[in-house]
């Protein structure tokens, strides 16, 4: 490995490296032998040339040289980037096949009273994709939300919402992406999962549509990343993940470059003079965000932990390239 890397690194031309080294070692043997040596170096050359060319894994400084092995540093460091790279943690319903999504720039939107009247619309429908969550419209709300969907990252309890409206999100008009997230109890094959069955049945009356499931390991990822950054595990602290983090956690393999819109700091409801407004946008009159957030964070058992996550997608965007507007975050 450790040629492969040093050629890598100075760019030389493997044309005149192969000639010299040729011309190097028949000089040493005998002329019989001559025409045998050259003939089998310039097949194991070229060989080695086109592993080089053509592997899998073309980013050779990153790779282990002389055997040894890099320690497992965390799992979101900063990391080269795969366009198009199936995810078996993501499976679409009924074919069971992995999704496959590359975003250059993905604009994640919240459902929060912040994306109100910051006439955000126009910037957001600019991006080549457009995330939502559950079943936060659009309709009515353009300005400020805009008016376009690649993908909705959705709530096993917020399933029953969009089968309130079937036509609308999964018609054939609608190609959005549906990425469905929940307990094994919920989202099991077997006929005993609920809302697995829910959306099994979606796809039949919508057989264009594109529903895809989190499975039973990616779901326990997410829980053993909120135990690796927070110290806690989820369900002895009796935590419920909220949709924002299995969102975060899909656009960070998913997309290059994220922008997130509408979506507080942790610190931001203990600021003097915050911005008051409904915990979703599409509820006016509703509860208070910071409130929610506030009785959220505080609950023995059931509670979503927003601020928490907040400090932590804080600490994520320090080591990927994560922008939030909105409010803006500023470091």
């Amino acid at each position: 490995m450790l040629p492969i890397v040093v050629f890598k690194v100075l760019n030389i031309q493997w044309d005149l490296v192969i000639a010299a080294f040729i011309r190097l070692v028949i000089s040493t043997v005998s002329p019989q032998r001559k025409s045998l040596i050259a003939t089998s170096l310039i097949v194991a050359v070229s060989l080695f040339v086109v592993v080089v060319n053509y592997s899998e894994k073309p980013y050779f400084l990153f790779q282990p040289v002389f055997g040894q092995t890099f320690s497992s540093h965390w799992i979101f460091s900063k990391q080269s980037y795969k366009a198009f790279k199936p995810h078996q943690g993501y499976v679409s319903i009924p074919k069971q096949e992995p999704l496959k999504l590359h975003c250059e720039l993905c604009s994640i939107v919240s459902s929060s009273g912040q994306m109100l009247g910051q006439a955000a619309g126009p910037q957001i429908d600019r991006s080549p994709c457009i995330w939502r969550m559950n079943n936060a419209p659009t309709r009515g709300f353009e300005n400020d939300v805009g008016r376009r969907t690649t993908l909705r990252v959705v709530s096993h309890t917020s399933v029953p919402l969009l089968l309130q409206k079937p036509q609308y999100f999964f018609g054939q008009g609608n190609d959005t992406v549906y990425v469905v997230w929940g307990p094994l109890r919920n989202m099991r094959k077997d006929g005993k999962g609920i809302v697995y069955n829910m959306l099994r049945q979606a796809s039949e009356n919508y057989p264009h549509a594109r529903i895809y499931v989190t499975t039973e390991d990616r779901m326990n990822y997410c829980d053993m990343v909120f135990k690796k950054e927070t110290g806690k595990d989820r369900i002895q602290s009796g935590s419920y993940l909220s949709t924002g983090w299995f969102t975060l956690i899909l656009a960070m393999d998913m997309c290059k470059e994220i922008h997130i819109y509408g979506m507080i700091n942790d610190t931001y409801c203990k600021s003097g003079g915050y911005r008051k407004v409904p915990y979703h946008y599409y509820e006016a009159g509703g509860r208070d965000e910071c409130a929610e957030y506030l009785l959220h964070e505080s609950a023995p058992y059931g509670g979503h932990r927003f601020i928490t996550e907040k400090a932590v997608f804080s600490k994520w965007a320090k080591t990927h390239d994560i922008k939030f507007f909105n409010p803006s975050w500023l470091s």
